[in-house]
Parts: C-alpha cells; structure tokens; sequence
C-alpha cells in the first residue's frame, strides 16, 4: 500500500524533464550580420517574423539576421502538447562606416541597361544556388579562417558614388597575394562554380546546411566542381582580382538564404599567423 501511494504521489508531481524539454534556447539580443544556432524541443515548430524555420529531429533550428535589421525580432515557439511561446529579442544597433567618393565617371558608377542586364542575370544564379535547404549540419564543427593576412574591408561599410549609395559591402576582405590558397572555413557541398562573373570574376559557393553558406570571389584558380564534397581546411582555389576589383585580395561572404551575414561574427577574431590557433574551429555557440 505504502509503495502504491508513492507511485500515486510521484505520478502527480510536476515532470520536470518535460518542462525542461520546452524550454527554447534564443539569444538575449539580436545582432545585425548575427547567425543564430537555437534549439528546441524536437517536434516543435519555430517562426521567426513570420517565417517558419527548418527544425531538425534533434530541434536545431538556424537563422541569420541581416545588416539593416531595426527594433526587435519576434519568435513563436508551438510545442507538439500544443504549448506555445512568443519571444520579442532586441536589436543592438551596430554603426557601419560609410565612404563618400565624388568626380567618377558617370560610367562606372551606373552600367549601361545592356551591362546592367548582365549583372542582374548572373547574380539570379548565384540567388538561386543560395535557396538550398537540407538539414545537413556541416556548420556544426563550426568555422575556420580561409586565409589570414590584413584585413582590408569589413561587413557592412558602404560607398556613395557620385552621391549614389552603392550596395553595402557583404563580407570581409583580407589583403593577400594573387595566387594565396583559399581553405575551406567549413565542411560542405559546393553549390555553385563560375569562372568569370562580371562583378565577382571566379566564384566558389559552399552550402554547409540549414541555407548557411560561404562565397568566396574574385578567385583566380578554382579548384572544385559543383556538387562536390568539400571539408573544413581544403584547398577550394587561388586569390585573385578577376571581376570588378581594384587588386588581388579574398573576399569571404556569407548568408544565410537571401539574407547577408558577417563572417567576423561568425569566425572570430582572426589568429595571428603561426599562432597555434589557426586552422583551430571556432564553434557556432549558442549564446
């Protein structure tokens, strides 16, 4: 009888495992270029702003936040019970430099319709290829720097030509040598090859699931093919200046579908070159 009302009393006590099962790991703020690796109870779905986002068997679900991104960002959580939670996060602005440049030639600072047509067409495949979506987990093992050296450009600065603003720059450029290999930062597929785009010259895109991927442009040599499997480290190609660039140097984008990350969030600090550090993963952690 004793051990009949034990069970009884033990059956009518809160589960804690359940509960600790719908709780929903999300980041306190939200940061413009910011990746987000979240988790959940597996079976539950997540949408953020409206937009429902891929949850894995194990509840992992990724998003990215883009540059311009102002307030706050909303999440609703639905467990399978049929509990439901709503998450409003704050934006922490960030200040990007902006670059005035006068007295260009009006050519180079708008193409003409028959070159603007070109750009715009090329730049659909490389959108299309960004539209991948598996739950392969290759970012998991987190990212490396492709390369090291000086870094040129940063996420986020834009240039007025001419009193034109001109897209922001998506990436971080670092000042090396024509003809430097290029590593892969990450495990994943290459979704998309091109030897000569107008703007980016030789382009490399790796998927490395949930829609993140890596771009790397202006390469000089490619060493991969569409499709093929690619790990953290491996040669993928050569820095060049092939495109529209003003000097051999790598440029390393990342997005998450449409949206435009910042590798430095990403990646880290950069080691010192022969530190120890290089080439160590810096994992993607959930803050």
């Amino acid at each position: 009888m004793r051990a009949l009302l034990i069970g009884l009393l033990w059956c009518l006590l809160p589960s804690t495992h359940a509960v600790e099962l719908r709780r929903t790991e999300l980041p306190a703020v939200a940061i413009p270029g910011q990746l987000w690796v979240g988790q959940t109870e597996p079976g539950a779905s997540v949408v953020l702003d409206g937009r429902m986002l891929r949850v894995d068997r194990a509840g992992t679900f990724v998003f990215g936040l883009g540059r311009d991104i102002q307030g706050s960002i909303g999440v609703d959580v639905r467990y399978p019970n049929g509990d439901s939670k709503h998450f409003d996060i704050p934006v922490q602005p960030r200040e990007f430099a902006i670059e005035r440049v006068d007295g260009l030639a009006e050519s180079t600072v708008n193409p003409d319709p028959k070159l603007a047509e070109r750009i715009a067409r090329e730049q659909a495949l490389v959108a299309k290829a960004r539209e991948r979506d598996d739950d392969r987990q290759d970012f998991r093992f987190g990212f490396i720097w492709p390369n090291s050296g000086r870094i040129s450009g940063v996420y986020g600065s834009q240039r007025l030509l001419n009193g034109t603003p001109k897209n922001p720059h998506y990436g971080v450029d670092i000042a090396v040598p024509a003809g430097t290999p290029i590593h892969a930062p990450a495990d994943g597929i290459v979704s998309f090859v091109h030897n000569d785009l107008y703007l980016t010259g030789g382009t490399v895109l790796i998927d490395h699931g949930h829609g993140l991927s890596s771009v790397f442009v202006h390469m000089s040599r490619i060493d991969v093919k569409a499709e093929q499997r690619i790990a953290m480290g491996q040669v993928i190609g050569a820095v060049g200046a092939t495109g529209r660039a003003t000097g051999p140097h790598l440029h390393w984008g990342m997005n998450w579908f449409e949206t435009r990350l910042d590798p430095q969030l990403i990646a880290g600090p950069m080691p010192a070159p022969g530190s120890p550090e290089v080439g160590k993963p810096v994992r993607l952690l959930r803050q």
